[in-house]
């Protein structure tokens, strides 16, 4: 016969299993609902369930950088609200000064209620198509303040006790250009309401006080998990460097994070005193996108089966301060803040490659991306789409593994998925190309870093414009190599428009005008090598020139491979010549 300590596992395992059912629920909801391609093709949102006061419940995070973008908003709309929260309430939330972690993440919030008590909160949060602002689709490199980036919602009440607040419906609506904005945030609300079914289905099987107490189970359990795999790491202090290219308005800008890692017996820090100060332009972070990047490189590095609740954060200790371009004060600029993750979690890599040799990845390319608008002459309508099929390089390879080939941003980790190119041309007036991997992008090594993209479109829409934040045009943003590997290619772009004439524009830029008939050609770097390249089997080498993935001269100049380059027959001494130097 079972223990009552032993029933209590297993019904606190029991639970961690079906809470992450609820929240994979929501997402499926999201996916068959939503209408944007930014949504349900790229799947750029999280869905989350949270106990009265905020805490950590589980989270289906489909795109890592928004893993813990929910729980400090949903604590602060707990406390803003406080009495006043009643069945049927939906609240808006996206200001990056009270919890948010970028303007365009707009979150959805529906509390949960037992008996007339506050249970629960049922939450979703999703990139939207456009959120207001000077600059269609929500990226201005040429922002100065919030103000001039996007409409700041504050907590507020949509729905208030089942009823629809239509004033402030509309007054929202009024500021956000596409109506198709206002049918994605009903359907995070049905999302959301679909949580909230699912959290009373499990209240009336099992009763609300044993919940409670499980729950409080499962917290403390996590938090042990977490501080046993921080034991496994060496004591110590551990430094960590990288650096942003470009605010969008120095020309040769560039901008140091440095964090200190610091493990102490089952916890762990990171302080990041030494940082720069924050940007003039939008090239800053609120802390809720820093301390998200924080969380999702750490999870890199410990047991992934860990459940993600609120025990998970309890033994981890941020200080990032305020004023930094990590932490921008307010009412900084700070839209570009999910994509300074790249940046952010190679110096936490770099310094936990000291300790942990064997969990760390080399560099991921380095996020550059572009968003465009216009109008589709097709139906008469207009379209927004960020290309991400043509920003998905490679990642960083790591001790016994090639990195991921076309896996996207070390922020996005496969969370974003590729665009099927059927429904690219079917939701926009543009033409697929070419997309294909890139010769030579992998950074070599013992194991190779994943391979990068080439991508071609063509723009068939009228009164097209872009916005093109990132980086990675610099040659030091490469992804970097790790002991012994060798960096990833470069991040490209180029407008090629009617006339042939090219533009290469800068890594944060607007594109006033992209005449019709335009091309972009765009190619998004491999990923970093991790070591020494002649140690990689010949065979690999030469089955990689077969496939089209290296070049002949590449091989033998980053593997001491020499090939014949009509029959790609090894030449034997030669090969042991280089490799033996």
């Amino acid at each position: 016969m079972q223990t009552k300590t032993e029933r209590d596992r297993v019904l606190t395992s029991i639970l961690q299993c079906r809470f992450k059912a609820i929240t994979q629920e929501m997402g499926y909801t999201l996916l068959r609902t939503t209408r944007s391609p930014i949504l349900n093709e790229a799947r750029d949102f999280v869905t989350g369930i949270y106990d009265a006061t905020g805490r950590m419940l589980e989270q289906a995070e489909y795109i890592p950088v928004l893993a813990f973008a929910l729980q400090p908003v949903c604590q602060k709309i707990a406390e803003y609200f406080a009495d006043d929260i009643h069945p049927g309430d939906v609240i808006l939330h996206n200001d990056v000064f009270t919890g948010g972690n970028q303007n365009a993440d707009v979150a959805t919030f529906k509390p949960v209620f037992h008996k007339g008590e506050l249970f629960a909160w049922a939450a979703v949060k999703g990139h939207q198509a456009d959120i207001g602002g000077a600059v269609a689709g929500g990226y201005n490199p040429n922002a100065r303040e919030i103000w001039q980036e996007a409409l700041r919602i504050t907590p507020v009440k949509v729905f208030e006790k089942g009823k629809i607040r239509q004033d402030v419906w509309d007054l929202i609506f009024a500021n956000i250009r596409y109506p198709i904005v206002a049918e994605d945030i009903k359907a995070q609300i049905g999302s959301c309401a679909v949580g909230e079914r699912l959290i009373q289905s499990l209240i009336r099987r099992y009763g609300a006080e044993k919940l409670c107490e499980h729950i409080e189970l499962l917290f403390n359990s996590t938090e042990q998990m977490v501080r046993s795999e921080i034991k496994r790491i060496p004591d110590g202090s551990y430094e960590g460097q990288s650096w942003m290219y470009y605010d969008g308005v120095h020309a040769g800008s560039r901008f140091k994070i440095q964090v200190i890692v610091t493990v102490k017996d089952d916890e762990i820090f990171f302080d990041y005193s030494g940082t720069d100060g924050q940007t003039e332009g939008f090239a800053n972070a609120p802390l809720g996108a820093s301390v998200s990047a924080i969380i999702l490189t750490f999870l890199m590095l410990i047991d992934p089966n860990i459940p993600h609740n609120d025990g998970l954060t309890r033994p981890l200790h941020i200080h990032i301060p305020e004023g930094t371009f990590l932490n921008a004060s307010f009412p900084a600029a700070t839209t570009f803040g999910n994509s300074i993750t790249g940046p952010n979690a190679d110096a936490i890599l770099k310094a936990c490659s000291q300790a942990l040799p064997d969990r760390v990845t080399a560099g991921w390319n380095r996020m550059l991306a572009l968003a465009v608008s216009g109008h589709d002459p097709r139906f008469n309508r207009p379209y927004v789409d960020i290309l991400f099929n043509a920003l998905k390089g490679g990642s960083g390879a790591t001790d016994g593994h090639d990195g991921y080939d076309h896996i996207g941003l070390i922020n996005c980790a496969g969370g974003i998925l590729a665009q099927d190119p059927e429904m690219f041309e079917l939701q926009t007036p543009n033409v697929l190309v070419k997309h294909e991997y890139a010769t030579d992008s992998p950074g070599a090594g013992r194991w190779r870093g994943g391979l990068g993209v080439e991508t071609i479109i063509r723009f068939e829409g009228e009164n097209s414009k872009g916005v093109v934040f990132g980086d990675g045009i610099d040659e030091e943003a490469r992804a970097y190599g790790l002991f012994g590997g060798k960096m990833g290619s470069i991040n490209e772009m180029e407008f090629i428009s009617p006339g042939d004439r090219c533009h290469r524009p800068q890594s944060k830029e607007l594109v006033p005008e992209i005449p019709k008939g335009t091309v972009l050609r765009q190619v998004a770097g491999g990923g970093g090598g991790y070591g020494d390249p002649f140690q990689r089997p010949a065979e690999q080498v030469i089955l990689e020139v077969r496939n089209g993935i290296l070049s002949v001269q590449k091989a033998r100049q980053d593997y001491g491979v020499v090939l014949d380059p009509e029959t790609f027959e090894v030449d034997v001494a030669e090969t042991e010549k280089l490799r033996n130097v």
